[in-house]
């Protein structure tokens, strides 16, 4: 995979290319001067942002606008409407199709040159401010809002090829420049005016913006996240007609829209990471791909743990955890590694269904495995003020505990169906791959950066130029070619969490409209005052009702928004509340009936996908039980604790901290096995239950349910040494 040893021979790899971004079906393969085109414009696009965000800052809502408008023009270009054929051009078109295109793409040129000539009389103008004449707005919103409903059902009805851009995506890129365009120009009257006093044009711009945002969505992450923005812009208009907490007085068309093209919408938190702290890190990942880092990571969990029992299903838990933090969703890294983990521990014996959750849960925890955790929490940071590396130290012993589950759960089948790890022939050699330690550079000096008091910017750009620097050191050296091809491939991994983070700023921006997110909140203290544990029950569920079919990015910043807050009214402090929505909102991905991690880890696997999400819940278990831990015990996140008494003798908090994280790992082991049902030997459903009760009993974090459930544990340890058929002691190891 990388340098060989000293002998000259080349270390034995399993894993190559596993980091390579999965094509989508109906992702483009342009050729010919279209291919070069949008191969020197995605490049720039990464270019242009790391610029702005080290060298030459830009105004922030001009920075964003350029942000999500480019993003809109590279996803129209390179991802059609359906699937396509990656090796076909589109059929010619015949007389019907042409006269709506060209009609839609003169509407659409219209519209650019109505903006283009705003521009160009205000530079020529004498007098300033300037105000252009009446013809060059006046016949600008329909002649758009035209464009962009010709361009829509013309690529949701007329085929497209793979290797060229359809026409109505050429028109919808069109229109997508006119009206940021417009935006643009009116930029200091539009910050006065939208939502307030807006006039028949700003309504057309925005709602054209809105719309190309949500097909952009669709077309990237399916109608899940598409359907929910939809019924939230319905809710701002019938909310006069609805009744009890979703009541409200209903909204004009031009104040919405334009209220949503502004930074308490489109442009607020969700694009705001998306186009800094995002956009930094996936370049990060893509230069990490160039290098060839991301295989190494799985080839190092390989040697390192495919000689165990059950190994295949052990390093999926290791490199998922790896791959998944610098990947900003779960379904996508199922994808990219479980492409080589899931056959391998087909082949040791672990059932399909077994083997696909095993996938999805490793990749999904990705999501909450410090110090990336792929992008929420740069979205937390944003929304509450809590500096970065203080999430990122808070989120260390709930991830431990949910890697450990997993790896109990995945060791536990093996001991107990009796499986073998792979071969010493079948996997890299551990001392070739100790070596090349140094690959892990970039991580460590991205670590390192953080916690030495660096900015999220800065650290990420270290760790980017270390990236490149440990690439000389292996085959895969990153030259000049190399350096624009992994700039050009950020841009395409950037396509889909653009396009989410600003369909989710609609969502967002429709809950600080009409004030739903507040209502929420009153209605979740009703709830508190018959139980705060329902509150947080209901509130768990409506985070995971919310995330389903989303990616996590999305779904977290929806649940913020109308969840979180409701929690602080509760009385829960901001950090605890905000890991409480984020972990469900993650979790999402593996809970029935939408999973999408699941569900792309079952294709894989070749099993059903229902049976696949349910086991991958089993599987994924600690982590609805992880945040009740928390709430309960606020020391699981690090927070400073205060001095605690047991039994007359008072704990300074490091103890208070040492006591949550020894319990909850021992909360864990019992869960682990009551649901595999095996312990030291195989457990009866009344040992299951024991189990389950002895696990239950650590959530709350006091000293008597502590006992509780370690006495019940203990008491089994004893039982099944002394009176089951001795076997290898599973859970000990």
């Amino acid at each position: 995979m990388t340098a060989a040893p000293e002998t000259g021979k080349e270390p034995r790899v399993i894993a190559q290319g596993v980091d390579d971004e999965p094509s989508a079906s109906n992702e483009r393969h342009l050729l010919g001067w279209q291919g070069i085109a949008f191969f020197c414009l995605c490049a720039a696009f990464t270019a242009f942002h790391l610029l702005s965000l080290t060298v030459f800052p830009l105004e922030t809502w001009i920075y964003r606008i350029i942000h999500v408008t480019g993003t809109l023009c590279l996803g129209f270009g390179l991802m059609s409407a359906w699937k396509v054929d990656k090796a076909t051009d589109a059929k010619k078109l015949d007389a019907i199709q042409a006269v709506p295109l060209a009609i839609g793409l003169g509407c659409a040129l219209w519209a650019l040159f109505c903006v283009l000539a705003a521009y160009f009389l205000r530079e020529t103008a004498s007098e300033q401010p300037f105000l252009p004449p009446g013809w060059v707005f006046n016949y600008f919103g329909i002649p758009l809002a035209i464009s962009v409903v010709v361009g829509i059902v013309s690529s949701w009805t007329f085929r497209s090829g793979g290797v060229r851009v359809h026409w109505p995506d050429a028109i919808l890129i069109v229109a997508s420049v006119a009206s940021a365009g417009y935006v643009l120009f009116h930029l200091e009257a539009w910050r006065l005016r939208a939502g307030v006093m807006a006039l028949p044009t700003d309504m057309w711009a925005s709602l054209c913006a809105l719309v190309l945002i949500m097909e952009l969505t669709r077309r990237v992450a399916g109608l899940a996240l598409v359907i929910i923005a939809g019924i939230f812009v319905l809710y701002s208009f019938v909310g006069p007609w609805l009744p009890g907490f979703l009541h409200h007085r209903g909204y004009d068309f031009d104040r919405f829209f334009t209220y949503i093209y502004t930074d308490n919408g489109i442009l607020s938190a969700p694009v705001a990471v998306s186009s800094t702290y995002i956009i930094l890190f996936i370049t990060f990942a893509a230069f990490l791909q160039a290098s060839k880092v991301g295989d190494y990571f799985v080839n190092f969990a390989f040697a390192c743990a495919g000689r165990a029992k059950g190994g295949p299903a052990k390093v999926a838990v290791f490199a998922s955890g790896l791959m998944g933090m610098i990947n900003g969703t779960s379904a996508g890294n199922v994808v990219a590694t479980g492409s080589l983990t899931i056959p391998l521990m087909k082949k040791v014996g672990y059932r399909p269904q077994v083997a696909g959750a095993v996938e999805a849960t490793a990749s999904t925890g990705g999501q909450i495995m410090p110090p990336i955790m792929g992008a929420g929490a740069f979205i937390m940071a944003e929304i509450t003020g809590i500096p970065y590396t203080e999430l990122i130290v808070a989120a260390i012993i709930p991830a431990v505990l949910y890697f450990l589950c997993v790896y109990l759960n995945v060791h536990l089948e093996a001991v107990k169906l009796g499986m073998r790890g792979m071969r010493s022939d079948e996997l890299p050699e551990f001392r070739a791959m100790a070596r090349q330690a140094y690959l892990f550079l970039p991580v460590i000096i991205l670590i390192g950066a953080l916690f030495a008091g660096y900015t999220v910017i800065r650290a990420g750009v270290y760790a980017m130029a270390a990236a490149m620097v440990v690439s000389w050191l292996t085959p895969y050296r990153m030259g000049p070619r190399a350096l624009v091809r992994a700039l050009e491939l950020a841009a395409r991994m950037s396509i889909q969490i653009v396009a989410v983070c600003a369909c989710a700023g609609i969502i967002v921006g429709v809950i600080a409209l009409t004030g739903v997110g507040a209502r929420f909140s009153s209605l979740l203290l009703g709830v508190a005052e018959t139980s705060q544990l329902l509150a947080l029950v209901f509130a768990m569920a409506i985070s995971i009702l919310l995330g389903m079919g989303m990616p996590t990015t999305a779904a977290y910043a929806v649940a913020a928004s109308v969840v979180a807050p409701g929690l602080q009214d509760l009385g829960i402090p901001a950090l605890t509340a905000h890991f409480f929505v984020f972990y469900f909102a993650v979790i999402s991905a593996i809970t029935p009936p939408v999973a999408l991690a699941a569900y792309a880890g079952a294709a894989i696997a070749g099993s059903e996908p229902m049976r696949t999400s349910v086991t991958a819940f089993k599987i994924g278990l600690a982590a609805f039980i992880v945040p009740f831990m928390f709430y309960y015990s606020p020391a699981m996140l690090l927070e400073p604790a205060a001095d605690a008494e047991i039994l007359g003798i008072v704990l300074p908090g490091w103890a208070r901290i040492a006591q949550v994280a020894i319990t909850a790992t021992i909360g864990i082991m019992l869960l682990s096995s009551a649901v595999q049902g095996y312990f030291y030997g195989p457990l009866n459903v009344i040992f299951r239950v024991a189990m389950l009760a002895g696990a239950i009993c650590m959530i709350h974090g006091s000293y008597i349910s502590d006992i509780v459930g370690i006495g019940i544990g203990v008491a089994l340890y004893f039982y099944q040494r002394t009176f089951v058929t001795k076997k290898e002691p599973a859970a000990a190891q």
